[in-house]
């Protein structure tokens, strides 16, 4: 039994290292990737056929799979615009199948869900059933300061659409996102897709410390939106400038 177990413990790092050291090529470019940064064109797809070369091991690695799908998202994402609508589509569906394959293997990817509810929308308009994926968005990852950057406003397009659950932690993302001082973001999502939920929004923020709430209110006023920010005092002088 010993001896069996043994073997067992040697093979499987043999089996599990493809995979390791399939994902550790990529890993700059997928930070790269969630980061922003913009490549040189064909080098995104030069990373997915690096990937795709590689010997699929007995015991797939969530963070190859992971990585898979972030690199056609960004295909996807670039292919808007650049190529025809049809291989547009085709780009789309082949990052929503890896989206999906990845988050079979790790359901918890708050990030991923919102990237299919994003994609699915992208290209098949409105539909009730994949508000589900911005939910598990939600659910999986109510406080992702990074992701709220691109999450909050989604959400607060499609507001009225969501469960009260769901609504609920838009909102505290929205107070968050004031706390943590990415002012400009906030205000623009209040001025833009948030603004029929303004009075909610800006109640939220009561809680907030004095100082990025200050700093709300001003980037409010310089934009002359004469909205009161609980408890902060702006020179209505503010707003004629």
């Amino acid at each position: 039994m010993l001896l069996l177990l043994g073997i067992i413990g040697v093979i499987w790092p043999l089996e599990a290292l493809p995979a390791f050291w399939a994902a550790v090529p990529a890993k700059e470019p997928i930070a790269r990737i969630l980061a922003g940064d913009r490549f040189k064109p064909g080098a995104v797809n030069g990373m997915g056929a690096m990937l795709q070369a590689q010997a699929r091991p007995t015991i797939a690695r969530n963070d190859v799979a992971r990585a898979e799908a972030l690199i056609r998202l960004r295909i996807a994402e670039e292919a808007t615009g650049r190529m025809s609508a049809e291989e547009a589509d085709h780009e789309a569906a082949m990052a929503d199948t890896k989206i999906r394959s990845s988050l079979e293997f790790n359901p918890a990817d708050s990030f991923l869900w919102l990237m299919l509810y994003s994609m699915d929308t992208a290209h098949r308009g409105f539909d009730e059933k994949t508000l589900e994926y911005l939910s598990q968005s939600y659910a999986t990852g109510p406080i992702e300061g990074w992701i709220a950057l691109r999450r909050n406003a989604l959400a607060l397009a499609t507001f009225s659409n969501l469960t009260g659950t769901t609504q609920q932690r838009v909102v505290s993302e929205f107070t968050g996102m004031v706390d943590s001082e990415f002012t400009d973001a906030a205000a623009l999502n209040l001025m833009g897709v948030g603004w029929m939920q303004r009075e909610r929004l800006l109640a939220s923020i009561a809680i907030v410390n004095v100082v990025p709430r200050e700093s709300f209110a001003r980037r409010l006023a310089k934009e002359g939106l004469k909205v009161r920010v609980p408890g902060v005092e702006i020179d209505e002088r503010t707003w004629r400038q």
